[in-house]
């Protein structure tokens, strides 16, 4: 048998020729190895006030809304810059989520697709496709699973590989909430914001841990979302030695049915009633800065505490913090080994490890 040994040079110009015409089909270090993806997801925000209306479409699966809920998520985006940040932040942590696995000696291309805009995970799994991707790792950048959330991410790749065609095989993270690095990360923000809080002879904060607010019904159907945001939180609250803390959900739907709680005004309340004058939030349920951070705490909670004679204070994001970044690398790395233990013959469509 006769093998062809190709010149570092000239396999350099063969990978760059292809990665520029988007038929790149094997490892730009190993052209015998299949190239393997990995696809972060995100909900997606509008990059201008003009992309309001057509987001908000995209969110409510074209159900009709009024335009008073339009109104008031457009005023909301104004006062947060008139956009969301949410697109940037996440490919920066793309980009150097690539470069940590690299670091690693890991062969990984990490993608970047968005639910409800640009781009959105029908585009982006195409790219796969056309990068010649041979097998793939989907993560959401939402560390606790619920099937109301992260469920729906992966239901969207799955509905987009039968799109576009899409044959390479799919693994799916669908959690990620007790991931040492990620427990850290946040451990890392608390500190500081406790450290940097206004002194006061009253002693520290009370520090109240938050997530984004799902139906409750989910209790009752077994979904582990309302489990697994309060593991995390009672994670980081022993990585910082904190025995006291308070936990809520905000962001609530505008919908009838009932939605977990408390809710954050509800605590501040009766933290007011209490006569607490320092509040410190850590919205654990998010890893960026969005609009559920950037007007719903730093906005609307702190007017409200404010209004109570309270200060209010948050954590700041993860968004592409150095630890984080690590966190993300250290659970794709986990799951890709996971993955291969599995074997590629039991990998369909849809993966192993992805949801029922």
């Amino acid at each position: 048998m006769f093998y062809a040994v190709i010149p570092s040079e000239a396999r350099d110009l063969l990978v760059a020729l292809a990665e520029k015409y988007q038929m790149t089909t094997v490892s730009p270090n190993n052209p015998s190895k299949p190239l393997y993806g990995i696809l972060l997801l995100a909900h997606g925000g509008p990059n201008s006030l003009d992309d309001i209306e057509p987001f908000l479409q995209n969110i409510r699966g074209g159900r009709p809304f009024s335009p008073h809920l339009l109104d008031e998520l457009r005023e909301r985006y104004r006062l947060i810059g008139g956009r969301s940040p949410l697109l940037e932040l996440s490919q920066r942590q793309a980009q150097a989520l690539e470069q940590a696995l690299r670091l690693d000696g890991k062969e990984f291309r990490v993608y970047l697709g968005m639910r409800n805009w640009h781009p959105f995970i029908r585009d982006t799994v195409a790219e796969m496709a056309r990068d010649g991707v041979g097998q793939a790792m989907a993560l959401c950048l939402a560390p606790q699973n619920s099937r109301l959330s992260v469920g729906l991410y992966f239901q969207r790749v799955r509905e987009a590989q039968k799109d576009v065609s899409a044959e390479f095989p799919v693994t799916f993270v669908e959690s990620w909430h007790r991931e040492p690095l990620l427990i850290e990360a946040f451990a890392e923000k608390v500190r500081e914001a406790l450290a940097a809080f206004p002194g006061d002879p009253g002693g520290p904060p009370v520090l109240i841990f938050t997530a984004h607010s799902l139906p409750e019904k989910i209790l009752s159907e077994g979904d582990p979302y309302d489990r697994e945001v309060r593991a995390t939180a009672a994670a980081v609250a022993e990585q910082c030695g904190l025995t006291e803390r308070r936990f809520a959900y905000q962001s609530q739907g505008a919908t009838a049915e009932p939605w977990l709680g408390p809710t954050v005004e509800s605590v501040l309340e009766e933290l007011s009633q209490s006569g607490c004058q320092r509040v410190l939030l850590a919205p654990i349920g998010f890893v960026s800065d969005h609009v559920e951070v950037l007007y719903d705490i730093d906005i609307a909670f702190r007017r409200f505490a404010e209004e109570r004679g309270m200060l209010l204070r948050r954590t700041e994001s993860l968004n592409d913090s150095p630890t984080f970044i690590r966190a993300l690398a250290s659970a794709v790395e986990k799951h890709s080994g996971a993955a291969s233990e599995v074997g590629s013959a039991s990998l369909s469509t849809g993966g192993a490890l992805g949801p029922h």
